[in-house]
């Protein structure tokens, strides 16, 4: 019973985490044969990802700054 609690967390966490199904169903497999090295490959190649996603964000984020900026000194 702890052990399907367990699952049940690891797959809360990677859901919580923005993993996808097929992303999600990967790392069960590798779970449960307890392939350790490639569950922190797939771990590590979304955290890369998902910080990719945020400096995406942050460049937006700094264009918008600039128009801001650039409407504010119009303005005055």
């Amino acid at each position: 019973m702890a052990e399907k609690k367990e699952r049940e967390a690891v797959i809360q966490n990677l859901k919580d985490a923005g993993c996808q199904e097929g992303f999600v169903e990967r790392f069960l497999t590798c779970y449960d044969r307890e392939e350790g090295e490639e569950q922190l490959k797939l771990l590590e190649s979304w955290r890369e990802e998902l910080l990719n996603q945020v400096h995406v964000g942050e460049q937006k984020i700094s264009c918008l700054d600039y128009l801001v900026y650039r409407l504010k000194k119009v303005q005055q």
